[in-house]
């Protein structure tokens, strides 16, 4: 038998991609920790294949610390990226409200 490699590759930015697909490791292995099939999350995103879903779970149940570490680091980049764009945008509250009352008017 042949010893296979998971079918997981790191893009441009660093993220971890599924399979020939531009779906996210994270995605994917979310999916199953809220309890989807791996028959169910290839259903949700049709780019994976079935093999390559199995794998990767496989894979993230013989690896969880290294995979739940690599996680919590993207769930930290996602929230420091939502707080820059935060405060770069404008409260859009305050243009709701304008909106709002010049259509009451």
């Amino acid at each position: 038998m042949e010893r296979e490699t998971p079918p997981l590759w790191k893009d441009e930015t660093g993220a971890i991609r599924v399979g020939n697909s531009r779906v996210l490791l994270e995605t994917v292995i979310r999916a199953f920790q809220d309890g989807a099939s791996p028959e169910s999350i290839v259903h949700r995103y049709s780019t994976l294949s079935l093999s390559d879903v199995y794998n990767t779970i496989g894979y993230y149940l013989r690896h969880q610390n290294a995979v739940e570490a690599y996680l919590n680091q993207r769930e930290q980049i996602a929230e420091l990226v939502q707080q820059r764009l935060s405060s770069i945008q404008p409260d859009m509250s305050l243009i709701r409200s304008r909106l709002l009352s010049q259509q009451n008017q």
